[in-house]
């Protein structure tokens, strides 16, 4: 495989089934995960609700269920969890890479943390977005989370793209060029 990297205008040399989406947290994985499967008709598995139990404790069948999951044909999955990120990488043929700027990235994850907030969104096996003002006092809160992460994501997609052997790999850069990418998928 080459380094290259595909943009939204580049087509897809092959018909990807079994698909990881990369970005920071609020980047937007989850949403365009979800819109891949239904334009290719392969499932999403949304990794946080696998992740998660009730009351945030981490399920302990996780590793064990991306394996499985990891081993059939075909899938859309956001690529995070860093223990099982070289299970779901190993069978991968494509990576797209949300690589939004940190202002767009951190205007939609507080505009939707907000949101879920107000609303009393149910995320995850019964739980719900922390009150607002533990972005302020919880070190783990998902957009504090994000800004100590942001910068985390190129150098993991850039070590993928160093190996020898990896999945295509398609890097978008604003909501426009997903939007113009999602629509010629398929």
């Amino acid at each position: 495989m080459t380094d290259v990297l595909l943009s939204a205008a580049d087509p897809l040399p092959l018909r990807p089934r079994r698909i990881l989406v990369t970005g920071c947290s609020g980047s937007g994985k989850t949403t365009v995960a979800a819109a891949l499967a239904t334009r290719l008709g392969v499932p999403h598995h949304e990794l946080d609700a696998l992740f998660h139990g009730p009351e945030w404790v981490p399920r302990p069948t996780f590793v064990a269920d991306v394996t499985a999951l990891a081993a059939t044909d075909c899938w859309v999955v956001e690529w995070q969890y860093s223990h099982v990120r070289p299970l779901l990488l190993a069978r991968a043929d494509l990576l797209v890479w949300l690589d939004l700027s940190r202002a767009r990235v951190f205007s939609q994850l507080l505009r939707h943390s907000v949101v879920r907030r107000l609303r009393r969104v149910e995320l995850w096996n019964g739980n719900f977005e922390a009150p607002l003002h533990t972005i302020f006092t919880d070190p783990e809160h998902v957009v504090r989370w994000a800004w100590g992460s942001y910068d985390r994501v190129e150098p993991r997609v850039r070590a993928v793209l160093a190996q020898d052997e990896h999945p295509v790999v398609v890097r978008l850069r604003s909501r426009q060029e997903i939007q113009r990418w999602l629509a010629h998928v398929g």
